[in-house]
């Protein structure tokens, strides 16, 4: 039995960057930031910061180009891809990436410009690219996730699944 699964729950390091492909299909590059903290023996706070790149497609892409912004809150389902491509200079170079296949909208950060009002949904990707024509429900209720109340760890109840 072979599992490829990746869950990160986090926050967005930049605005999403949102390209089509020539085929017209819209693909989305974010980045999120997740955090461990632990006490070390000497009973110091420790703190860790880890940086993923992750990508998502069709409409899943649409949706996280519209209401995800720097700094807010997002839970990632997808699974782990390592592709290599050539840059610029001629070198080859490899990285790994989360291709999301569900997403859930987190709360914004404190102090964004930009309002409160676009409904939280939680958003389950095609899982063969995009379908022409098919669009997600207007008014769509769907719990959030809130790391905001204690910083120093995550809560059971605040784990969306």
């Amino acid at each position: 039995m072979n599992v490829n699964k990746a869950i990160l729950v986090g926050r967005l390091t930049r605005d999403p960057d949102m390209r089509t492909t020539t085929s017209g299909q819209s693909v989305v590059t974010l980045s999120m930031a997740t955090n461990n903290f632990w006490t070390d023996k000497s009973g110091t706070k420790q703190e860790k910061t880890e940086f993923h790149n992750v990508v998502l497609w069709g409409r899943l892409a649409e949706i996280a180009s519209q209401y995800l912004t720097k700094g807010q809150e997002c839970f990632i389902e997808g699974r782990l891809q390592t592709r290599e491509y050539t840059a610029k200079d001629g070198t080859q170079k490899r990285v790994t990436e989360i291709v999301g296949e569900n997403m859930q909208l987190g709360s914004r950060a404190q102090g964004s410009s930009q309002g409160g009002g676009a409904p939280r949904s939680a958003v389950r990707g095609p899982q063969g690219g995009s379908q022409p024509g098919v669009q997600a429900p207007a008014e769509e209720e769907i719990p959030t996730i809130n790391l905001d109340d204690d910083k120093s760890e995550i809560k059971i109840e605040d784990v969306p699944f």
